[in-house]
């Protein structure tokens, strides 16, 4: 051991340089080389794995992957392969439990905001069957009924000095309730909910009225043009063929005095007291004290609560004026019975129907008298209308099923909500598939099945006031929706007749084509036939009415909406009614509850189709087409314009941007096709490098299919009405529940502004052009 002593410098010997092996130069390159390989096969074993992604962190158009696979048995499924999870999907939803949970839906009033119990059931009941679920609560802005009058009256003197008002004679007093039936329970209960209209004013008006057909904005427009007087008036309009708040909007922008809205015969095709059939409950046809219940909200305008236009209602959010969404004027609704002497009372006083368009024509009633006369009339009507409005919670149900895949999700949702006790039709027979969905995915989670994608499932509140509870949720978590969402599948009204239909985004036109291929139909006029060999194959464009309208219009998540609505020889439906009862479904609308069970199956096979393929069952072919079709409308509306200007409008830039889409679009379905065949035929265990490959191969191709929709939202929103995003699909500006396409450019056209053509031809060619860049 060295110490103090130890000397500083040592004598050290050194030996004789040892000699070099001969080879050395050539030893050195091997060694170089083996090590070289060695980092090389490191290097290309760990590059696929930094490739896959895992569960914590998401790729967004070029960003990161994380080392991992959705599940070990990718791309086969995972507890269950898709054919089992098929099997199970179809076999378990059953009539029996769908009439149980339309039983319970049904028995009880579930106004928005006043159902708490019901979110609370559905959401233990979605636990029962193995689905997290939880209730998430939005303070919004509504109104209660308290008291209502509408009287036909005669004036017996007019205003005086002494009296200081005008003296009345009542003629006709409505008593604004629809009968209570023996054979249906619910029409008599002493809480059931008072005929009134959702977001209407208070308000109470005495003045002479006018009858303006279906109150749409052509309608109003005709009268005018006729010289007939509407300011201080009020208007007598029929149910149908606009959204109601827009018949309101209309008559209020015109200076009138209130609304009131009748449902006429005219609306049920042969399925009428006058064809010799019975009224409900003795047979299929209208009752006459039917009354349409309803939202006046300027759905198209701005849906959701008036108070929070484009951001969520909150405790503490600030609250706006409301006179951008919902009318300042009364309104009420009644039944044809109650409409009878008020229009009876307009004969021979103005024109008639008969001296009007087309459109004016086919009216009901004219076998109980009435002439469909115009007016004004010589007597008046008292219209008073009493709300209640207040700020109060309501409750959407959220249910989920983690997938493997985080940040790609598949959401159904169905509202819960009704104007009435009942809504066996109008949203519960939805909410009655729904569960049996909900169920069946239980049953193959119980079976160790866990999803590729992640499932939410909804069942909304306020969706009838003006989509409330689902326009607030989007709002809140959109930013988590815009990263993540696949696709929003909605349905409403489920069944209320054996004829199906559905609206959707193009991009999901095939989708639920392959989902009706796969579920029998109720109807078997031949053994075998499915729901798709029994429909027409149209699918429409979606507008509003229904929850889907904030996930399309608003966020841009393809949409589908779909429903067994009445068929041929089916009995008349009575849309927010007290007789869209229980008592209704199980003795006319689907007494087999078979078309209940039906469109679970459907709901749940093309849920299933969106979730499990590895490569997402979307088609940007089909949505690149379908623009062909919309501009074409562009065209010939332009062609019409009273402005000679635009009759020879070509659009071009438009034209060149889709026919550049469409090349790009099909090269693009074709390689996810192939990619698809590729995945689907299984990859060896040890064959990694190809199964890293073609999952890398398959996130890029999904990430553009998730966001292809996002392509053609506008920040800035359509002109005046700035919340709906969506360039390509919108409510129709004065329709509400039919889609118009091209909105923005069709509305400039309409208003004869050249300044805006301009700028809508330059926004949709620009949109277009992103989409197509995002496919390249």
């Amino acid at each position: 051991m060295a110490d103090e002593s130890t000397p500083l410098i040592q004598v050290v010997r050194v030996a004789p340089a040892r000699e070099r092996y001969s080879h050395s130069t050539i030893r050195r390159f091997c060694s170089i080389a083996l090590g070289t390989t060695l980092v090389i096969i490191v290097i290309l074993f760990l590059l696929p794995i930094a490739w896959l992604p895992g569960p914590h962190r998401h790729r967004h158009e070029g960003g990161e992957w994380h080392a991992s696979y959705p599940h070990k048995n990718w791309p086969k499924g995972c507890g269950l392969d898709y054919n089992e999870l098929q099997q199970i999907l179809l076999e378990s939803p059953d009539p029996a439990k769908a009439r149980e949970w339309s039983q319970y839906y049904t028995a009880g009033p579930h106004l928005a905001g006043k159902n708490l119990s019901q979110a609370v059931w559905t959401k233990e009941k979605w636990e029962e069957f193995g689905i997290k679920s939880d209730i998430v609560a939005y303070d919004v802005y509504i109104n209660y009924p308290v008291d209502h009058r509408l009287g036909l009256l005669e004036k017996i003197n007019d205003r005086t000095e002494a009296k200081g008002k005008d003296e009345f004679g009542t003629i006709y007093e409505a008593n604004l309730e629809e009968d209570v039936l023996e054979e249906d329970p619910t029409t008599g209960r002493e809480d059931r909910i008072p005929t009134f209209h959702g977001y209407s004013a208070n308000g109470n008006v005495t003045a002479k009225y006018i009858y303006a057909n279906f109150g749409t904005y052509h309608d109003y427009d005709d009268l005018v043009k006729a010289n007939v007087s509407l300011s201080g008036k009020i208007a007598l309009v029929k149910y149908g063929r606009v959204f109601r708040g827009l018949k309101v909007k209309r008559a209020q922008d015109l200076g009138m005095a209130g609304v009131v809205i009748y449902s006429d015969p005219q609306e049920d095709g042969p399925m009428t007291e006058l064809n010799g059939y019975k009224a409900y409950p003795d047979g299929p046809a209208r009752n006459p004290s039917a009354v349409q219940r309803g939202s006046a909200q300027f759905l198209s305008f701005a849906p959701g609560d008036p108070t929070t236009p484009g951001y969520p209602s909150l405790p503490g959010a600030p609250r706006q004026d409301t006179k951008h969404a919902i009318p300042t004027i009364p309104s009420l609704p009644i039944s044809y019975r109650e409409a009878l002497p008020i229009l009876k009372a307009l004969n021979g006083y103005g024109p008639k129907a008969s001296d009007f368009n087309e459109y004016w024509q086919g009216g009901g009633l004219s076998h109980k008298g009435v002439e469909y006369s115009i007016g004004p009339s010589e007597a008046y009507l008292n219209l008073v209308n009493v709300q209640e409005y207040i700020t109060t919670p309501l409750w959407n149900v959220i249910g989920i099923i983690n997938g493997t895949i985080p940040d790609e999700v598949i959401i159904l949702g169905n509202h819960r909500d009704a104007w009435i006790v009942g809504g066996a039709g109008d949203p519960n027979s939805g909410s009655a598939a729904l569960n049996e969905v909900i169920r069946a995915f239980g049953i193959a989670q119980s079976k160790g099945w866990k999803p590729l994608r992640t499932i939410v499932f909804a069942s909304w509140d306020g969706e009838e006031y003006g989509l409330i509870g689902s326009t607030e949720w989007v709002e809140e978590y959109l930013p988590w929706l815009s990263g993540s969402a696949v696709a929003y599948l909605n349905l409403d009204v489920g069944t209320q007749g054996t004829k199906f239909g559905s609206s959707a985004s193009p991009l999901l036109n095939k989708a639920i084509i392959e989902a009706t291929s796969r579920v029998q139909s109720p109807n078997q006029t031949v053994p075998g036939q499915t729901v798709k060999d029994l429909w027409s194959g149209s699918i429409g464009t979606l507008g509003s009415g229904s929850d889907f309208a904030a996930f399309q219009n608003f966020a841009g998540i393809p949409s589908i909406d779909f429903g067994f609505n009445g068929g041929e020889g089916g009995a008349v439906w009575h849309y927010h009614s007290n007789y869209d009862s229980f008592h209704w479904m199980d003795e006319f609308g689907d007494p087999s509850w078979e078309y209940h069970a039906t469109s679970a199956k459907i709901w749940a096979i093309l849920a299933a189709q969106l979730v499990e393929t590895p490569v997402i069952a979307l088609n940007t072919t089909d949505y690149a087409t379908a623009l062909v079709v919309y501009l074409q409308k562009i065209l010939d509306s332009a062609q019409k314009s009273p402005i000679e200007e635009f009759n020879s409008y070509a659009f071009q830039n438009i034209q060149d941007a889709i026919a550049q889409l469409i090349k790009v679009s099909k090269a693009f379905d074709e390689e996810a096709g192939k990619l698809a065949a590729k995945v689907s035929g299984g990859v060896p265990w040890w064959n990694w490098w190809k199964k890293a490959k073609l999952f890398h191969s398959t996130r890029t191709v999904n990430s553009k299919y998730k966001f292809f929709e996002r392509q053609f939202l506008y920040s800035k929103g359509l002109d005046g009405r700035p919340w709906f995003k969506h360039v390509v699909f919108a409510p129709g500006l004065w329709t509400g529940y039919s889609g118009a396409t091209f909105p923005g450019l069709i509305e400039a056209i309409d208003a004869g502004n050249k300044t805006a053509i301009q700028h809508w031809s330059h926004v949709i060619e620009k949109k277009i052009k992103s989409a197509a860049k995002l496919l390249e």
